[in-house]
Protein backbone atom coordinates (compact mmCIF):
# COMPACT_ATOMS: atom_id res chain seq x y z
CA UNK A 1 0.00 0.00 0.00
CA UNK A 2 0.99 3.46 -0.78
CA UNK A 3 0.56 6.99 0.30
CA UNK A 4 2.39 9.86 -0.19
CA UNK A 5 3.82 13.08 -1.37
CA UNK A 6 4.08 16.54 0.29
CA UNK A 7 5.43 19.63 -2.00
CA UNK A 8 6.65 21.19 1.28
CA UNK A 9 3.43 23.57 0.94
CA UNK A 10 -0.31 23.95 2.44
CA UNK A 11 -1.12 26.77 -0.01
CA UNK A 12 -4.39 27.16 -1.82
CA UNK A 13 -3.16 25.74 -5.50
CA UNK A 14 -2.46 28.11 -8.05
CA UNK A 15 -3.35 27.82 -11.57
CA UNK A 16 0.02 28.53 -12.91
CA UNK A 17 1.09 25.40 -11.29
CA UNK A 18 -0.42 23.26 -13.93
CA UNK A 19 3.01 22.35 -15.45
CA UNK A 20 4.21 21.52 -11.74
CA UNK A 21 1.13 19.23 -11.40
CA UNK A 22 2.24 17.57 -14.35
CA UNK A 23 5.31 16.92 -13.19
CA UNK A 24 4.46 15.70 -10.00
CA UNK A 25 1.82 13.11 -11.33
CA UNK A 26 4.43 11.34 -13.95
CA UNK A 27 6.54 11.04 -10.82
CA UNK A 28 3.96 10.01 -8.29
CA UNK A 29 2.70 7.14 -10.76
CA UNK A 30 5.70 6.25 -11.90
CA UNK A 31 6.84 5.26 -7.72
CA UNK A 32 3.63 3.71 -7.09
CA UNK A 33 3.77 1.65 -10.20
CA UNK A 34 7.53 0.72 -9.32
CA UNK A 35 6.38 0.25 -6.08
CA UNK A 36 3.42 -2.66 -6.68
CA UNK A 37 5.19 -4.17 -9.35
CA UNK A 38 8.20 -4.76 -7.59
CA UNK A 39 5.79 -6.37 -4.95
CA UNK A 40 4.25 -8.43 -7.47
CA UNK A 41 7.51 -9.52 -8.96
CA UNK A 42 8.91 -10.57 -5.57
CA UNK A 43 5.06 -12.64 -5.20
CA UNK A 44 5.81 -14.62 -8.59
CA UNK A 45 9.11 -15.47 -7.61
CA UNK A 46 7.93 -16.19 -4.32
CA UNK A 47 5.67 -18.52 -5.77
CA UNK A 48 1.96 -16.85 -5.91
CA UNK A 49 1.00 -15.94 -9.10
CA UNK A 50 -1.88 -13.82 -7.95
CA UNK A 51 -0.65 -10.32 -9.02
CA UNK A 52 1.08 -11.56 -12.33
CA UNK A 53 -2.41 -12.98 -13.53
CA UNK A 54 -3.84 -9.93 -12.42
CA UNK A 55 -1.39 -8.15 -14.43
CA UNK A 56 0.09 -6.36 -11.72
CA UNK A 57 4.25 -7.68 -12.85
CA UNK A 58 4.70 -4.70 -15.27
CA UNK A 59 5.77 -1.24 -15.11
CA UNK A 60 3.03 -0.07 -17.20
CA UNK A 61 0.54 2.24 -14.72
CA UNK A 62 -2.62 1.21 -16.21
CA UNK A 63 -3.29 -2.00 -14.54
CA UNK A 64 -2.74 -0.64 -11.20
CA UNK A 65 -4.68 2.75 -11.90
CA UNK A 66 -7.55 0.14 -13.17
CA UNK A 67 -7.43 -1.64 -9.75
CA UNK A 68 -7.23 1.35 -7.55
CA UNK A 69 -8.90 4.35 -9.47
CA UNK A 70 -9.66 6.37 -6.14
CA UNK A 71 -6.18 6.34 -5.17
CA UNK A 72 -4.00 6.91 -8.24
CA UNK A 73 -6.30 9.18 -9.84
CA UNK A 74 -8.95 11.14 -8.22
CA UNK A 75 -7.20 11.40 -4.94
CA UNK A 76 -3.99 12.92 -6.06
CA UNK A 77 -5.38 15.24 -8.62
CA UNK A 78 -8.33 16.93 -5.88
CA UNK A 79 -5.06 16.72 -3.32
CA UNK A 80 -3.06 18.96 -5.65
CA UNK A 81 -5.39 21.55 -6.81
CA UNK A 82 -6.87 21.88 -3.40
CA UNK A 83 -4.79 21.32 -0.91
CA UNK A 84 -0.86 21.94 -2.76
CA UNK A 85 -0.12 18.47 -1.96
CA UNK A 86 0.11 15.20 -3.58
CA UNK A 87 -1.36 11.67 -1.60
CA UNK A 88 -2.84 8.54 -2.82
CA UNK A 89 -2.63 5.16 -3.42
CA UNK A 90 -2.34 1.57 -4.93
CA UNK A 91 -2.22 -2.31 -3.99
CA UNK A 92 -1.23 -5.48 -5.12
CA UNK A 93 -3.22 -8.16 -4.74
CA UNK A 94 -2.01 -11.99 -3.18
CA UNK A 95 -3.14 -14.97 -1.74
CA UNK A 96 -3.15 -14.83 2.19
CA UNK A 97 -2.79 -18.71 2.26
CA UNK A 98 0.48 -18.71 0.45
CA UNK A 99 1.60 -15.94 3.23
CA UNK A 100 0.58 -18.21 5.75
CA UNK A 101 2.42 -21.34 3.96
CA UNK A 102 5.79 -19.37 3.11
CA UNK A 103 5.87 -16.12 5.91
CA UNK A 104 9.38 -15.78 4.95
CA UNK A 105 8.29 -14.99 0.99
CA UNK A 106 5.53 -12.84 2.18
CA UNK A 107 8.05 -10.72 4.53
CA UNK A 108 10.41 -9.92 1.17
CA UNK A 109 6.90 -9.41 -0.88
CA UNK A 110 6.41 -6.53 1.55
CA UNK A 111 9.62 -5.07 1.65
CA UNK A 112 10.41 -4.87 -2.19
CA UNK A 113 7.75 -2.11 -2.71
CA UNK A 114 9.37 0.72 -0.01
CA UNK A 115 12.64 -0.90 -1.56
CA UNK A 116 12.34 -0.07 -5.06
CA UNK A 117 10.88 3.53 -3.97
CA UNK A 118 14.62 3.33 -1.91
CA UNK A 119 16.30 2.27 -5.15
CA UNK A 120 14.17 5.61 -6.68
CA UNK A 121 15.64 7.70 -4.48
CA UNK A 122 19.02 6.60 -4.43
CA UNK A 123 19.43 6.90 -8.31
CA UNK A 124 17.62 10.26 -8.21
CA UNK A 125 20.34 11.12 -5.39
CA UNK A 126 23.14 10.29 -7.58
CA UNK A 127 22.27 12.17 -10.57
CA UNK A 128 21.64 15.25 -8.87
CA UNK A 129 24.78 14.73 -6.92
CA UNK A 130 26.31 14.20 -10.59
CA UNK A 131 24.22 17.55 -11.95
CA UNK A 132 25.96 19.80 -8.81
CA UNK A 133 29.17 18.20 -8.95
CA UNK A 134 29.45 18.92 -12.82
CA UNK A 135 28.28 22.85 -12.55
CA UNK A 136 25.22 22.10 -14.77
CA UNK A 137 22.82 22.96 -11.65
CA UNK A 138 23.33 24.43 -8.14
CA UNK A 139 21.43 24.51 -5.02
CA UNK A 140 18.03 26.23 -4.98
CA UNK A 141 18.24 29.59 -3.28
CA UNK A 142 14.87 27.82 -0.39
CA UNK A 143 15.36 23.93 -1.44
CA UNK A 144 11.99 22.23 -0.95
CA UNK A 145 10.66 18.71 -2.22
CA UNK A 146 9.56 19.80 -5.81
CA UNK A 147 13.09 22.18 -6.31
CA UNK A 148 16.10 21.12 -4.51
CA UNK A 149 18.26 21.98 -7.02
CA UNK A 150 18.44 24.88 -10.18
CA UNK A 151 19.80 25.36 -13.29
CA UNK A 152 23.53 27.24 -12.20
CA UNK A 153 23.35 28.80 -15.85
CA UNK A 154 20.23 31.86 -15.60
CA UNK A 155 19.67 31.76 -19.31
CA UNK A 156 18.58 27.94 -18.66
CA UNK A 157 16.07 28.42 -16.21
CA UNK A 158 13.23 28.43 -18.87
CA UNK A 159 14.88 25.35 -20.61
CA UNK A 160 14.61 21.77 -20.22
CA UNK A 161 17.03 21.78 -17.24
CA UNK A 162 14.27 23.43 -14.65
CA UNK A 163 11.77 20.36 -15.31
CA UNK A 164 14.53 18.27 -15.04
CA UNK A 165 15.90 19.30 -11.55
CA UNK A 166 12.33 19.53 -10.41
CA UNK A 167 11.43 16.30 -11.80
CA UNK A 168 14.81 14.55 -9.56
CA UNK A 169 14.01 16.58 -6.52
CA UNK A 170 10.36 15.34 -6.72
CA UNK A 171 11.52 11.76 -7.18
CA UNK A 172 14.30 11.63 -4.41
CA UNK A 173 11.73 13.53 -1.73
CA UNK A 174 8.67 11.95 -2.71
CA UNK A 175 10.27 8.24 -2.79
CA UNK A 176 12.14 8.92 0.96
CA UNK A 177 9.14 9.70 2.01
CA UNK A 178 7.32 6.92 0.70
CA UNK A 179 9.88 3.98 1.74
CA UNK A 180 10.06 5.33 5.21
CA UNK A 181 5.87 5.41 5.17
CA UNK A 182 5.23 2.22 4.44
CA UNK A 183 8.18 0.45 6.00
CA UNK A 184 6.38 1.78 9.91
CA UNK A 185 5.03 -1.70 11.39
CA UNK A 186 1.55 -0.38 11.38
CA UNK A 187 -1.30 -2.15 9.08
CA UNK A 188 -1.96 -1.88 6.51
CA UNK A 189 1.50 -0.65 5.65
CA UNK A 190 4.11 -2.99 4.34
CA UNK A 191 6.30 -2.55 7.70
CA UNK A 192 3.31 -4.55 9.31
CA UNK A 193 3.99 -7.47 6.47
CA UNK A 194 7.41 -7.45 6.95
CA UNK A 195 7.00 -7.96 10.76
CA UNK A 196 4.35 -10.43 9.85
CA UNK A 197 6.00 -12.82 7.39
CA UNK A 198 9.44 -12.59 10.35
CA UNK A 199 7.38 -12.94 13.58
CA UNK A 200 4.65 -15.13 12.00
CA UNK A 201 3.65 -17.17 15.80
CA UNK A 202 4.47 -14.01 18.12
CA UNK A 203 4.36 -9.95 16.70
CA UNK A 204 2.66 -11.31 13.54
CA UNK A 205 -0.58 -13.20 15.22
CA UNK A 206 -0.96 -9.31 16.88
CA UNK A 207 -0.79 -7.35 13.83
CA UNK A 208 -3.07 -10.04 11.73
CA UNK A 209 -5.54 -9.36 14.31
CA UNK A 210 -5.44 -5.80 14.29
CA UNK A 211 -5.12 -5.96 10.52
CA UNK A 212 -8.47 -7.79 10.05
CA UNK A 213 -10.16 -4.52 11.70
CA UNK A 214 -10.94 -2.04 9.16
CA UNK A 215 -11.42 0.49 11.99
CA UNK A 216 -7.61 -0.57 13.58
CA UNK A 217 -6.31 -0.48 9.69
CA UNK A 218 -7.32 3.35 9.91
CA UNK A 219 -6.16 3.78 12.80
CA UNK A 220 -3.02 2.41 11.93
CA UNK A 221 -2.59 5.05 8.71
CA UNK A 222 -3.38 7.76 10.99
CA UNK A 223 -0.74 6.74 13.34
CA UNK A 224 1.72 6.05 10.96
CA UNK A 225 1.36 9.90 9.62
CA UNK A 226 2.08 11.09 12.64
CA UNK A 227 5.24 9.44 12.58
CA UNK A 228 5.85 9.95 9.53
CA UNK A 229 5.62 13.54 10.51
CA UNK A 230 8.35 13.59 13.22
CA UNK A 231 10.63 10.89 10.64
CA UNK A 232 10.78 12.49 7.19
CA UNK A 233 12.45 15.88 7.99
CA UNK A 234 15.32 14.74 9.50
CA UNK A 235 15.78 12.42 6.94
CA UNK A 236 15.82 14.41 4.42
CA UNK A 237 17.45 17.05 5.86
CA UNK A 238 20.42 14.48 5.96
CA UNK A 239 20.38 13.70 2.68
CA UNK A 240 20.39 17.05 1.81
CA UNK A 241 23.20 17.87 3.87
CA UNK A 242 24.82 14.49 1.98
CA UNK A 243 23.80 15.89 -1.49
CA UNK A 244 25.69 19.29 -0.51
CA UNK A 245 22.37 21.52 -0.99
CA UNK A 246 22.25 22.70 2.87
Amino acid sequence: MCEAGQNGSMEPFDPSRLADFGVWYVIFLFSLTLHEGAHALLARWGGDDTAYHGGQVTLNPWPHMRREPLGTVLIPIASFFFMGWMMGWASTPFDPYWAQRHPRRAALMSCAGPAANLLIALTAFFILKGLLMGGVMMPAAEPAMSGIVEPADPNAAGGLLTPVGMALSIALSLNILLGLFNLIPLPPLDGAGIVQGLFPDTLGRAIAALAANPMMSMLGIVLAWQVIGFLFRPVLSFVLLALGVV
